[in-house]
């Protein structure tokens, strides 16, 4: 047997390495297992959201947006720059560098901290016993007072769509394509899917993609939902909604997909297709079969609102278990487990105040219930929303897509959610968040002083118009 620890923690993405950290951190003796490997052979940390997930596409993101700024839009307020193309090698370059810092950076956090990185896949035993498989097959078994289980999740393939030779994808292959494909088809209208559609279509490709629901992002408020389709169509992607992919044929270096809609059977051909159907928890040789854990309904960790499994002092969080698969929410889930493990009962996490973003252009940010949510439960609510066309700043930065939008209870006005639609509209969300867990009203958001010119005062607007107060929108109503 090898060393003990007071904490052992499976996997090193933003769940497992914060958890890492924070145990560390506590005086716990700590260690993390990772099996990521590089292209060089060398074990990384970060997991999927470093290496091939939320940062590598919102570096491609940003490129793409700067391209079609440059191109596009400069002009108009008086930036001349003649004809510009792009190099997609360098911008592969550059996502390479910004994946390079952030999980270099995980690395001296370990060092500084006193974690100790296991590298290899981890396999729990029974008795909280962790068998760690190197990547030269030689195991070795450690033994811990607590386990974290943080595996994360895995794209989900589909039978009529099966990965294959770089033709079709999943989102990781997408982060790699060389240049942009002529044809390319995205199946999924989800969070990936349009991010990466998104990317693609700036860069050239004519994307088509195919979602199997007869309505677009139901997660969203359906008000805004419906802006922020009009406008990626507007900007290229053809959405097709209602459309069940059944079959695809590669041939001649290019695939014909088949599906089924409203009017019956079709087919259309790509040069690429990426499937980008949602992800699924990773539990592939990660659980002995004596280890005793549950689980639960599609392969999801059972544990209860502390992240404590069935089997005392093993917890779980993240892409794993219960609730929305978003890297912040495992970081926090993962602070909450470090802190119980470490004496402190009561913490805990708000899970009705968990922001969520989608990072197209503009952006997609929002917190709390849809309206089409609370409708649903019989709650009694009032809404006021706020166009950023009417908004100073977002007029100057020449952005004025999209509306803030307000939810309160009609009898408590207590907020109940926020939608943005909008530039930026990630980084707008924390106000809300952080507006929300303080158990704040409308009328709290409508007294305080934002700062002018911002496009932060959309949402001042859109709070004042929950009770028809907004200043600057015409048909409001006296005090």
């Amino acid at each position: 047997m090898a060393d003990k620890f007071d904490v052992i923690v499976i996997g090193a993405g933003p769940g497992g390495y914060v958890a890492a950290i924070r145990a560390a951190q506590l005086g716990l003796k700590t260690a993390c297992v990772e099996k990521w490997v590089n292209k060089e052979g060398k074990t990384v940390h970060g997991g999927t959201c470093l290496n091939v997930g939320c940062i590598p596409s919102k570096a491609l993101l940003e490129s793409s947006h700067k391209f079609v700024e440059a191109r596009d839009h400069f002009a108009e307020v008086g930036i001349e720059v003649g004809d510009i193309s792009t190099n997609v090698s360098k911008m592969l370059e550059f996502k390479q560098s910004v994946i390079a810092k952030n999980t270099g950076g995980i690395s001296m956090l370990f060092k500084a901290n006193g974690v100790t990185a296991l590298e290899g896949s981890g396999k729990l035993l029974a008795g909280k016993k962790v068998e760690v498989t190197g990547h030269d097959g030689a195991s070795e078994t450690y033994e811990a007072d607590n386990v974290i289980i943080a595996s994360g999740s895995v794209p989900v393939n589909i039978p009529p769509a099966p990965l294959t030779d770089d033709i079709i994808v999943d989102s990781t292959g997408a982060l790699e394509f060389t240049e942009a494909p002529k044809r390319l088809g995205v199946i999924g209208a989800g969070v990936i899917g349009l991010e990466l559609g998104s990317v693609w279509s700036r860069l050239g490709s004519e994307v088509t993609v195919l979602e199997a629901l007869d309505s677009f992002l139901p997660m969203v408020d359906a008000q805004v939902a419906k802006e922020a389709q009009k406008l990626l169509g507007k900007q290229g992607l053809d959405i097709k909604l209602g459309a069940k992919v059944t079959g695809s044929n590669i041939s001649n270096g290019e695939v014909e997909v088949s599906y089924t809609d409203s009017e019956g059977e079709k087919t259309q051909t790509f040069d690429k297709l990426i499937v980008a159907v949602g992800r699924k928890p990773y539990t592939e040789k990660l659980l002995a079969d004596d280890a005793g854990i549950a689980l639960g309904e599609r392969g999801f960790i059972t544990v209860d609102d502390q992240c404590r499994t069935n089997v005392d002092g093993v917890y779980a969080i993240g892409d794993v278990v219960r609730g929305p698969m978003l890297a912040h929410k495992a970081s926090e889930e993962g602070v909450m487990v470090a802190d119980i493990i470490a004496g402190h009962s009561k913490a805990q996490m708000n899970y009705d105040a968990i922001p969520s973003v989608i990072y197209t252009a503009p952006e997609v940010a929002f917190v709390g219930k849809t309206e089409q949510q609370l409708k649903e439960e019989g709650v009694e609510y009032k809404t006021g929303s706020f166009p950023f066309s009417a908004n100073g700043r977002a007029l100057a930065n020449n952005a004025p897509e999209g509306i803030a939008k307000v939810i309160a209870d009609a009898n408590t006005d207590r907020i109940l959610g926020v939608h943005i639609l909008s530039q930026h509209a990630g980084e707008l969300i924390a106000q809300a968040v952080t507006a929300m867990e303080f158990g704040a009203s409308a009328e709290d958001i409508g007294l305080i002083c934002f700062a002018h010119p911002t496009t932060s005062e959309a949402i001042h607007e859109a709070a004042l118009a929950v009770d028809g107060h907004a200043i600057h929108m015409a048909n409001r109503k006296k005090r």
